[in-house]
C-alpha cells in the first residue's frame, strides 16, 4: 500500500500562485507514476498533470499547460504541483494519485492511490 498526503491548498486571488506538495510514504517502491487530478463541485475529476518515476516524463491537461508545472523528488518520495496564472476555474479539491505502471494516463480509473484532497480556491 501507499499512502499519499496533500498539502499546500488554500484561498489566492485570481493571477496568483500555490505550491501544492504531496508526501508518498509505504511501499512507494511500487509507484511508477505520480499526478494531479481535481474535482470541482458536482463534476467529475479531471486529470491534471502527471510525471513519471523519475521526473524526465511529464504530461498535463491543455487547460493547464504553461501555467502548472509538476516535478517529482524520488528520493524523497514527494511530488509538487507549481500553480501560477491561477484563474477562478482552477478552484476544485486537488487529488495527488500514484500508480504503479510506468505509463502516464489521464483517466482517473487507472490510478491506483489516491490522497485526501485538498481545497484550492481562486477568488476574483
Amino acid at each position: 500500500q501507499v499512502q499519499l498526503v496533500e498539502s499546500g491548498g488554500g484561498l489566492v486571488q485570481v493571477g496568483g500562485s500555490l505550491r501544492l506538495s504531496c508526501a508518498a510514504s509505504g511501499r512507494t517502491f511500487s509507484s511508477a507514476a505520480m499526478g494531479w487530478f481535481r474535482q470541482a463541485p458536482g463534476k467529475e475529476r479531471d486529470f491534471v498533470a502527471a510525471v513519471n518515476w523519475n521526473g524526465d516524463s511529464t504530461s498535463y491537461a491543455d487547460s493547464v499547460k504553461g501555467r502548472f508545472t509538476i516535478s517529482r523528488d524520488y528520493a524523497k518520495n514527494t511530488v509538487a504541483l507549481q500553480m501560477n496564472s491561477l484563474k477562478p476555474e482552477d478552484t476544485a479539491v486537488y487529488y495527488c494519485a500514484a500508480r504503479r505502471s510506468v505509463l502516464l494516463t489521464s483517466t482517473p480509473a487507472s490510478w491506483d492511490y489516491w490522497g485526501q484532497g485538498t481545497q484550492v480556491t481562486v477568488s476574483s
